[in-house]
């Protein structure tokens, strides 16, 4: 595969890290964008990458606002712009789907959201899926539960006490280590991302992973999953087709509930297409978990049916 490195302008002042892949020798019959989690960076795709473009699609995502080579420097790690970080996330993604259609006309697009990316994705959707012709939404779920509220409340008084750019402990305490809690004996503090322990040891050893994000990022992020509701999941045209999928021990989604719960929000707002796949024993990266193969075949296999699909609708 071939592949790009780009500074993807989105505001005056602000830019955004890409990287893109593309087949090597045959033509693209899709493009493929991808919004990642909280604490990695685009460049731990590049795996998916090489199966998507073995299949003929390209492949594109941005390091978001606070992440990977998008921040400016070490200590940007984890930090929002101070009150517009979502809103700003939310722009970079539409600015690389806006250039997508330039740089690949005529084929359909999809996006892939993970895990803090699924909760973007969720909120993208329903202001522009369009001109989409799917979408997959990682490791997420419709109800995050009445602790959401609770910590939401909790951050804002810290914020009062160290400011919006400090990093967050309490959030960290609240949900990355009460993840790994469910994983004793804890081999890493990020045990809960994978049953494989060398990917495991490849996150902790990645100076762009694992970092504790900021209070003012934890605010916003919490503050957004709020307004996901049935009238956001309503906005959401109903041809656009779905694909949920998550680990059965992810205890970021509650494992198969989460996906089950969105799915049915999404078929109550009348979308026709809502696919679930769950995997047995995997955590919160299917893509890096022992279900890894198995996961990316189901993946290729259903972005390549709705890209049939879309290109049916076109003739």
């Amino acid at each position: 595969m071939k592949s790009i490195e780009l500074q993807l302008p989105v505001t005056r002042n602000q830019v955004a890290f890409t990287r893109g892949w593309t087949p090597e020798e045959r033509p693209v019959i899709g493009a493929v964008q991808i919004v990642h989690g909280m604490a990695e960076h685009g460049g731990r795709y590049a795996h998916v990458a090489r199966a998507l473009t073995a299949a003929g699609f390209a492949v594109y995502v941005q390091d978001l606002p606070g992440h990977g080579r998008t921040a400016r420097a070490r200590d940007e790690l984890g930090q929002f712009p101070e009150g517009a970080g979502w809103r700003l996330a939310l722009q970079s993604v539409r600015c690389l789907q806006r250039e997508l259609g330039d740089w690949h006309p005529d084929v359909p697009l999809f996006l892939y959201g993970h895990s803090m990316g699924s909760f973007l994705l969720q909120d993208y959707l329903g202001r522009h899926a369009h001109d989409l012709a799917g979408a997959v939404i990682s490791a997420s779920t419709a109800d995050v539960g009445p602790t959401r509220a609770l910590g939401l409340m909790i951050l804002k008084l810290e914020s009062l006490r160290v400011g919006l750019d400090e990093p967050s402990a309490i959030a960290d305490l609240l949900t990355f280590r009460s993840y790994n809690r469910r994983f004793k004996p804890n081999r890493t503090p990020f045990d809960w991302l994978s049953t494989d322990a060398a990917e495991v040891d490849r996150y902790v050893a990645d100076p762009h992973c694992g970092f504790r994000c900021s209070t003012g990022l934890w605010i916003e992020l919490l503050d957004a999953i709020g307004r996901l509701d049935d009238r956001r999941a309503a906005r959401v045209p109903d041809k656009l087709p779905l694909l949920l999928t998550a680990g059965e021990d992810d205890p970021v989604c509650a494992g198969a509930k989460g996906p089950r719960l969105l799915a049915q929000r999404y078929r109550d707002a009348g979308l026709r297409d809502v696919t679930v796949r769950t995997y047995a024993g995997a955590r919160h990266e299917l893509l890096n978990d022992h279900c890894r193969e198995q996961a990316l075949r189901d993946l290729v296999d259903w972005l390549a049916q709705r890209a049939t699909q879309a290109a049916q609708r076109e003739a």
